[in-house]
C-alpha cells in the first residue's frame, strides 16, 4: 500500500506534468540537456569526432567523459535532495546538464563549445522576454538610485497591489520558479495588480532595503513579497525573528491560496486609474492573515 498510495498519486497528475513539461522551454531545454549525446552517438557525424579511447571508436565515451557525466549524476542527487516541487528537480537537472555540456563541447572542439554557450545565452535571453519585469532606468554603480526606482513605481499609484519577485540568476530554484511565476504574471496582471521582478543578485542594496538575503544558505531565494499602496503586506517565505527562512513550496496552487490571488484579481481589474486618489485600506480584498512559524509560536507559549 505504501507503494501504490505516490503511484497513484502520480498517474492522477500525469496529465498536468505532460502539460507543464510540452511548454517550448522545457522542451528546447530537454534537447539542449542530450546535445552531447546525441552528437557522440549519431551515426554520420561521431564518426568525425575525436576522441581518447584506445580503440579509437568516436562514437562511444571515452573516461574522462564517463568521468565528467558520472560527477554530473552525483551533483543533481545531491542538489534534489533538497528539492520539494517537480519544477525544481527538472530544473536542477536541465541546469547541470547544459553545464556538463558545455565543458564536454568545449573539451571536444573549441568551436562546438562557443557554438553551444551562445545556443544556451540566446534560449535563456528569448525566455527572459516571457517575464515581466520591471522598466527601470539603470544607472552604472548607483545601486541606490536603482534601489529608489523600485520604491518610486510602488509608490506611483497607490491603488495598484503589486506582487514582487526577489530572485538571482544563479539560483536554480529561482530559475525553477521562473515559468511558473511567468504564467501567473500572465493570467492575473492586469490594471489593478501587477507583477515584477527584481535581480537582488545583482544589486545588493536592493536586497538590504527589502530585507532579502541574497546568500545560498539563507534560504530566502526566491521571495514573494506583496506590496498594497506602496507598503509590504505579506511575503513567501515567512522569515522568523532570527533571520531564518520558513519553508514554503513555490507552486501555483500555493500561491493562489496563498495571496488570495482570484479574488484579488477580481476586484483589482475593476479599479480606474485617477491621479491623485488616495488609497483606503478598503480598496484591498482582505488576505489571509500571517501565521508565524510552529516553532516560533511554541517559544512564545513558553
Amino acid at each position: 500500500m505504501a507503494l501504490l498510495t505516490p503511484l497513484f498519486a502520480f498517474l492522477y497528475h500525469l496529465p498536468q506534468v505532460y502539460k507543464w513539461l510540452l511548454k517550448p522551454y522545457y522542451v528546447a531545454s530537454l534537447f539542449m540537456s542530450i546535445a552531447f549525446l546525441a552528437v557522440r552517438k549519431t551515426p554520420g557525424v561521431c564518426d568525425h569526432l575525436s576522441t581518447q579511447r584506445e580503440d579509437g571508436n568516436s562514437c562511444d565515451f571515452d573516461w574522462r567523459e564517463v568521468e565528467i557525466l558520472m560527477f554530473l549524476s552525483a551533483i543533481v542527487m545531491m542538489k534534489n535532495r533538497r528539492a520539494i516541487t517537480v519544477e525544481q528537480h527538472v530544473g536542477n537537472i536541465i541546469l547541470f546538464s547544459k553545464v556538463a555540456n558545455v565543458i564536454l563541447f568545449f573539451r571536444l572542439d573549441i568551436r562546438m563549445g562557443l557554438l553551444y554557450l551562445t545556443l544556451c545565452i540566446g534560449q535563456f535571453s528569448l525566455w527572459s522576454l516571457n517575464t515581466l519585469k520591471f522598466v527601470l532606468a539603470l544607472i552604472p554603480n548607483r545601486n541606490s538610485v536603482f534601489a529608489a526606482c523600485v520604491q518610486d513605481e510602488l509608490d506611483r499609484d497607490s491603488r495598484v497591489t503589486w506582487i514582487v519577485e526577489f530572485f538571482a540568476n544563479w539560483s536554480p530554484e529561482c530559475q525553477s520558479f521562473a515559468s511558473v511565476y511567468a504564467d501567473l504574471s500572465l493570467k492575473y496582471n492586469c490594471s489593478g495588480l501587477k507583477f515584477g521582478k527584481v535581480d537582488i543578485g545583482r544589486y545588493g542594496e536592493i536586497s538590504k532595503k527589502y530585507k532579502v538575503s541574497a546568500s545560498p544558505l539563507s534560504k530566502q531565494l526566491p521571495s514573494l513579497v506583496l506590496f498594497q499602496g506602496g507598503k509590504e503586506v505579506m511575503r513567501r517565505p515567512q522569515v522568523d525573528k532570527k533571520g531564518r527562512a520558513v519553508s514554503w513550496s513555490f507552486t501555483e496552487e500555493n500561491i493562489i491560496r496563498e495571496f488570495n490571488l482570484n479574488e484579488l484579481y477580481q476586484k483589482s481589474k475593476k479599479i480606474i486609474k485617477t491621479k491623485g486618489d488616495k488609497v483606503s485600506p478598503s480598496q484591498f480584498p482582505p488576505l489571509p492573515e500571517e501565521e508565524e512559524p510552529e516553532h516560533q509560536i511554541k517559544k512564545d507559549k513558553k
